[in-house]
C-alpha cells in the first residue's frame, strides 16, 4: 500500500491510475539508457510519477554544449559524471524513487548485464549502432523497448513489444551515418515527453501504445503524424521467433 505522504505527493494522478496504477508504477524496475538530451526529460517526468526504481546509463561527463537541452545538468555541473549530474537532482525531485547509476559504455560486453532483470527498456540514445544493441537484448530477455530520436526540429517514438511487434531492426534495417546533428531543446522535451507517456501506460495498463505505429513530430510545421509500421517475418533480430499464445508481455 501507497503511504499518506505518497497519496499527497500524487495526488493529483491518482483519479487517473488509482492506488492499483501507482503501487505499479512503485515496484517498476526501468533503464534509461543515455542521460541526454532525451533521458534527462524522461528521467525527471518518471521520477516525478514515481516509478520506483530507475537505473541510468551513461559514460559521459557534461559538457557546455549540453545545456541547451540536456535539463537536469546545470551550469555547476561542467565536468561531472552525467550519471550523477542527474542522480543528485533526480532524488531531490523524489526521495521516494531510487536510483541506481552505472558509468558504463553500452557495448557487446555490457548491453547484457545492463539490460537484464529490467521491467522496461528505455531508448534514449544519440546513435544506431547502440540502439541496435538494446533492441537485440530487449528481443532477447522479453523486456519492451521504448524508442525515441530526434533530430533538429523533428523526433519520433515507437513502442517495441519483444516479438509481437516490429522490432528496431525490422523498422530500420541499415543505420543511418553517424554525425553530430543539431538539435533543439524543446524537440527532446516533446519526444522525451511522449516516451515517458508511452511507459506510464504501460505500467498502468492505460490506453493504446504505439505498438506497430511510429509517431512522427515536426516542429516546424507543428504537425504530429503517426504511420502504420510492420514486423518483417525475416528479420535477423526477431524474424524467427515465436511466443507462446498466451504471452502478455515481461
Amino acid at each position: 500500500m501507497i503511504s499518506h505522504d505518497e497519496r499527497n505527493r500524487y495526488q493529483r494522478q491518482l483519479p487517473l491510475i488509482a492506488e492499483d496504477g501507482q503501487e505499479k508504477l512503485r515496484n517498476a524496475r526501468i533503464l534509461i539508457a543515455g542521460v541526454g538530451g532525451l533521458g534527462t526529460i524522461i528521467a525527471t517526468y518518471l521520477a516525478a510519477a514515481g516509478v520506483g526504481r530507475i537505473r541510468l546509463v551513461d559514460h559521459d561527463k557534461v559538457e557546455t554544449s549540453n545545456f541547451n537541452r540536456q535539463m537536469l545538468h546545470f551550469s555547476y555541473d561542467l565536468g561531472k559524471q552525467k550519471i550523477m549530474s542527474a542522480s543528485e537532482k533526480l532524488m531531490m525531485l523524489n526521495p521516494y524513487v531510487k536510483i541506481e547509476s552505472i558509468d558504463k559504455t553500452i557495448n557487446e560486453d555490457t548491453v547484457h548485464e545492463i539490460c537484464r532483470n529490467m521491467d522496461i527498456i528505455i531508448d534514449a540514445m544519440d546513435n544506431f549502432p547502440t540502439r541496435y544493441l538494446l533492441n537485440r537484448a530487449a528481443i532477447a530477455y522479453r523486456i519492451p523497448l521504448f524508442h525515441g530520436a530526434v533530430r533538429g526540429f523533428y523526433g519520433q517514438a515507437t513502442t517495441i513489444m519483444p516479438c509481437r511487434t516490429a522490432c528496431l531492426k525490422c523498422i530500420f534495417p541499415t543505420s543511418p551515418p553517424p554525425e553530430t546533428f543539431p538539435i533543439i531543446g524543446a524537440t527532446c522535451g516533446v519526444i522525451g515527453s511522449i516516451q515517458s507517456t508511452e511507459v506510464i501506460k504501460y505500467l498502468t495498463n492505460k490506453g493504446d501504445l504505439l505498438n506497430n505505429r511510429m509517431l512522427f513530430w515536426d516542429g516546424l510545421s507543428g504537425n504530429m503524424n503517426i504511420f502504420a509500421i510492420s514486423k518483417n517475418p525475416y528479420c535477423q533480430v526477431c524474424g524467427n521467433i515465436i511466443l507462446p499464445q498466451n504471452w502478455t508481455g515481461v
